[in-house]
């Protein structure tokens, strides 16, 4: 069998990923980094992404007035249902705004935000380009320092002895052949198990094969399952993640952001029985996109629809797809294959319990319905001007939330409570350490780069220390 050596071995290609590798070089280190996908699909769900969110005092070049860390946390609080780690949360946002600058170090561009009912102007730095474009970014910094990036390898097993990670073994995909890698150190960026369907199944049941995956389908979860084995520590629900209500016609991979639905809040969502199931305007979308994917999950049949009139066609991005369009609610009906008589009724007790108010969908706006079993709360407008329009929706998921406890240094902690001395843990794998329930837009990509740099940095300091 062959021995591949170097000094931080780095399983996975996404954003936490490259941020580990560039750190771990910058510190003189000699860096190999695997990547389970071909090279055209590099970047794992990073590819997909578009923004990250970052705290800052002032105005910056392309966040707008100021973002303090409490009122961050408020929102990780919010969303979460106050169930996450504030100690790590508030670790990760104070070094937020380091992160744009470092980025931008290594060839990242911003833009300011985009409109829409995204409001994310303030809090979100949108990458110019988009996912593709950090990683491109980052791919070609990491090649001008001389880091080795293996395509279609794919880490499979690994074996911790006596607190140490002793070797990983990979998979060449191209040969088929399995091989035994050594490092001193190793960091492992692999993302979660979104993607392996069977392991869905195993926790949602039968209904998760009407899930759709949002982002690579390389990410298998094979070094969870092995940390498992190994008896490292694991944190969160394997039913818990992040959730979106993408178009229903999207591709069971990578459908990406372009698939998402982001009139939900404008309009009202009924199931296959033609019935409102919760409030669509309860908060900002981009705080509460995240609780859809569940909420549609649990619906029949895994579908919904989300329905709006003309009166708010410019007020929202499109999705990819186009609208299902038609003149009346009897043609909608027919067109989405629902019960015409109850689709009418759900239709009109609505628009008799909306309260007239002044509609702004930039604000938590006055317009609401009131004496509904299932209120809106606001942006309530009567849905009564044609054509109108629909966008099925499905459960997209993005990522998963189970994985590894690490320590603030990104050191993967065994069961026992005690770390694994050389290895270290990023991205989507660890997010569990934070992420628990809910999402606020842009906090994953957070997560990833803040702690892809520390366990980068982490690796270097081990080795050093060491001597090596």
């Amino acid at each position: 069998m062959e021995d591949f050596s170097c000094d931080v071995l780095i399983i996975g290609g996404g954003n936490a990923a490259l941020c580990a590798a560039l750190c771990a070089r910058e510190n003189h280190q000699n860096v190999i980094v695997l990547e389970t996908s071909p090279k055209d699909w590099r970047g794992g769900n990073s590819q997909h992404t578009r923004n990250l969110r970052s705290m800052h005092i002032q105005p910056t070049d392309v966040l707008s007035d100021s973002y303090s860390e409490d009122e961050f946390w408020e929102d990780v609080w919010r969303v979460s249902g106050g169930e996450t780690n504030e100690e790590y949360a508030r670790f990760v946002i104070s070094q937020t705004p380091q992160i744009i600058q470092w980025a931008k170090s290594h060839g990242v561009r911003f833009q300011p935000s985009l409109g829409g009912t995204l409001q994310l102007g303030r809090t979100n730095a949108f990458f110019l380009g988009g996912g593709k474009a950090l990683l491109n970014a980052y791919y070609k910094r990491a090649e001008q320092l001389g880091i080795k990036i293996f395509y279609e390898h794919e880490a499979i097993d690994l074996h911790i002895q006596e607190d140490e990670c002793k070797y990983i073994l990979v998979k060449d995909k191209i040969v088929n052949k399995v091989s035994q890698w050594r490092a001193k150190t190793y960091i492992v960026a692999s993302g979660g198990f979104e993607s392996n369907l069977d392991w869905l199944k195993e926790a949602w049941g039968q209904k998760a094969d009407n899930f759709l995956i949002r982002g690579t389908k390389y990410n298998q979860g094979l070094m969870l399952k092995a940390l498992i084995k190994e008896g490292a520590k694991i944190l969160g629900s394997p039913t818990q993640g992040h959730m979106v209500a993408i178009d229903a016609r999207a591709p069971k991979y990578d459908g990406g952001i372009v698939s998402r639905v982001d009139c939900v809040s404008l309009g009202i969502v009924v199931n296959k029985n033609a019935k409102r199931f919760y409030d669509e305007g309860e908060d900002f979308w981009p705080k509460r996109y995240a609780i859809w994917g569940r909420l549609v999950a649990n619906q029949p049949e895994e579908i919904a629809y989300s329905i709006t009139d003309s009166k708010v066609l410019d007020k929202y991005m499109p999705s990819l797809f186009p609208p299902i369009i038609a003149e009346s609610i009897s043609d909608l009906a027919k067109k989405l294959k629902l019960d015409e008589i109850i689709l009418k009724q759900t239709l009109n007790d609505y628009n008799q319990k909306v309260v007239a108010g002044n509609f702004n969908h930039t604000i938590l706006d006055d317009c609401k319905t009131k004496g509904l079993e299932i209120e809106k709360t606001h942006w309530a407008q009567k849905i009564d001007t044609p054509p109108f329009y629909c966008y099925p929706l499905r459960p997209g998921i993005t990522f998963t939330y189970l994985g590894v406890g690490v320590t603030k240094q990104a050191e993967v902690i065994k069961q026992n409570g005690e770390v694994c001395k050389n290895l270290f843990a990023a991205g989507e794998i660890m997010a569990g350490n934070i992420l628990s329930k809910g999402y606020v837009a842009g906090f994953g990509m957070s997560i990833g780069s803040v702690f892809g740099r520390i366990a980068g940095i982490s690796a270097a300091n081990f080795n050093t220390k060491r001597g090596w």
